[in-house]
């Protein structure tokens, strides 16, 4: 009985072990935008996971509205959007299953995003469009 014991702490002690291990996942994604390096905060989302799992992405993104920059993924992602009142500058979401979009101005809308992560002072993109690298940090 005893060994039984001992066999089963070891049984969860190992299976503990190789949880965390798999739990500390590196989440840290880095968007490269005309040579400037931009670390992105990510949401803890299935969304997420599934991007970081595709990563890296060279992508050519498209001027839209004069606020933000998007690109449709040859990839669907699971999407759970929700109605965002206001868009910050620096958000980073889905659109539908497979549009990614980087917005670079403030603004209220009325659609539904998944959230995919934020960039702390992200500067004006421009009108054009834009080559833009994303990585796993």
């Amino acid at each position: 009985m005893r060994k039984v014991v001992i066999i089963l702490f070891c049984f969860m002690m190992i299976t503990g072990c190789i949880n965390k291990k798999d739990s500390k996942v590196n989440k840290d994604m880095v968007v490269i935008i005309n040579n400037n390096r931009y670390d992105v905060k990510l949401e803890d989302n299935d969304t997420v996971n599934q991007l970081l799992s595709i990563l890296p992405l060279d992508l050519e993104m498209n001027e839209l509205n004069g606020n933000e920059k998007y690109v449709y993924l040859d990839n669907n992602l699971v999407s759970n959007s929700k109605h965002i009142n206001t868009i910050n500058a620096g958000d980073i979401m889905l659109f539908g299953n497979n549009c990614l979009v980087i917005f670079y101005k403030t603004f209220n809308t009325n659609y539904s995003y998944t959230k995919i992560g934020h960039i702390d002072n992200l500067l004006d993109l421009g009108n054009d469009s834009i080559r833009v690298r994303i990585e796993v940090k």
